[in-house]
This record gives structure tokens, sequence and C-alpha cells, in this order.
């Protein structure tokens, strides 16, 4: 980092289109307001997934609305302030438009980071740690281009259209599991998190989306911190430095 004033902020999971247009839209302004108060003393902004509820870029068209995010975002990174945008399950058909029309550092793997000497494990958490495996196959599908290149052939449309309602039954899946915490034991992310410590290699901090719950969790000589969702929370965490917090926007 550059300066002591600065400052590297993390969101997630806005999920914006659902779950009507005018929800949605007032869930945008929101995120802009946060998005202009961080970039007042921001050296870069991840938003770690899940930006969009559905996303996917035909070759000469891309979904319809979003444009006060995007717009803010295309400022942000004209100013110079680095955005990083982390594909998630919702939103993994982004491909090279938010790149090209509003300059920003696309990711679809987690990322390591150092920042103020600390290392940072940064990704959206889809498909980390045991279980799901029908997720993860899925997702390895929906990654292929041949599958890509199939859903492409379908008028946007209906295939909009299709993927939305495909992404209500996801969310009516998961249910109560996004509310509430499970245990140390259950929440894969942990899982994941103390592997990765015990196999891989030392971080001082885990940033993960996905769970739509903000957590906060001390581990051996490091700290997994989730981000929540903004449908209901409207958490964030920022570094500045020296610490790491996890914060509630506009209360």
């Amino acid at each position: 980092m550059n300066s002591s004033s600065k400052k590297i902020y993390f969101a997630s999971d806005f999920h914006l289109g659902v779950p009507s247009f005018e929800e949605s839209l007032v869930r945008e302004k929101k995120i802009v307001r946060w998005l202009e108060e961080a970039r007042k003393d921001a050296e870069e902004i991840f938003l770690v997934g899940d930006i969009f509820d559905f996303w996917f870029e035909y070759k000469r068209a891309v979904p319809r609305g979003f444009t006060r995010l995007l717009g803010k975002i295309s400022e942000i990174t004209d100013s110079g302030i680095p955005v990083h945008v982390f594909t998630g399950n919702h939103d993994m058909w982004i491909f090279d438009y938010l790149p090209q029309e509003c300059g920003v550092i696309l990711h679809r793997e987690p990322t390591e980071r150092t920042f103020g000497g600390k290392k940072f494990l940064i990704g959206h958490g889809d498909g980390l740690g045991p279980g799901d495996y029908g997720y993860k196959f899925l997702k390895k599908v929906f990654a292929s281009k041949a599958c890509q290149w199939l859903f492409a052939r379908l008028h946007p449309n209906f295939g909009i259209w299709l993927a939305n309602r495909s992404s209500g039954y996801s969310r009516s899946a998961t249910g109560e599991t996004d509310r509430i915490y499970l245990g140390d034991d259950k929440e894969w992310l942990i899982i994941y998190c103390k592997e990765y410590l015990e196999k891989v290699q030392h971080q001082d901090y885990f940033i993960f989306g996905h769970r739509h719950l903000p957590i906060d969790h001390t581990l051996p000589g490091s700290r997994y911190i989730n981000l929540g969702e903004w449908m209901h929370h409207q958490t964030y965490a920022v570094f500045d430095g020296k610490e790491l917090f996890l914060k509630k926007f506009e209360g």
C-alpha cells in the first residue's frame, strides 16, 4: 500500500436483479453510495462475486439494467483506482464486457495478495471445501466452452428468463442455511481454510463471499471473513493497512 491513509475494500453478493426491479434498484443505489464513500480513501476495491443474480454476455448484447453501478465502477477505474471483479456462481458468464467497458480486473479463481505485510486469499468461495458435489459438477459444465456456445444460441429473451427462473430455484433450495451459522464442523469454507493452512501455506486473512452470512471467524494465526450479502445485511470488509474490519453500511 502506498499510503497509510489508503484502504482496501471488499464486498460481495449484491445479487442485482432480484427479487424485483424496484427492490434491486434501491439496493443498487445503496451500493453506488457505498462505492462513492469507499473511493475517497480506497487503494483498491474488490467485488467478490455474484454482483448480478444472473449475467450472460451474448456477442452483441448484455443484460439490461445496472447502469448506475456500471457507471460508478467506470468512474472509479477511470480515476486510477483498481476495481477487481470475481465471478461467482450466479455471474460466472461475465466475459470481456466489464473489463473493456468498465476497466475492471477480472478474476475467475481465488487470488493471493499482500497488503501491509499481511497475506490475503480472496475468492468468491463457491465450490471450495468438502461436499456440494452436485454444484461442483455443474460448475465444470457451465464453465465449458460447449455449454456457453449452446446457451448463446438461445434468444436473449428466453435465455435470460430461463436463467433467472433457475436462479430462483437455487435460492429456494438453500433456504434457511443462508441465514444461520452451521457450526465449525459443517461450514465448508471454514474447513477449507483450516486445510489450506495445514497443507498449503499460511494466510493472514481468507476473504470469501457466497455464504450470504457475515462471518468473522478466528483460525490458528489467521482469520476467515465471509462478507455476507446486500439483500439483508449490506456488510463489507475494509483493511486499513494494519487491521481488517467487517462493517455494515448505513447502519
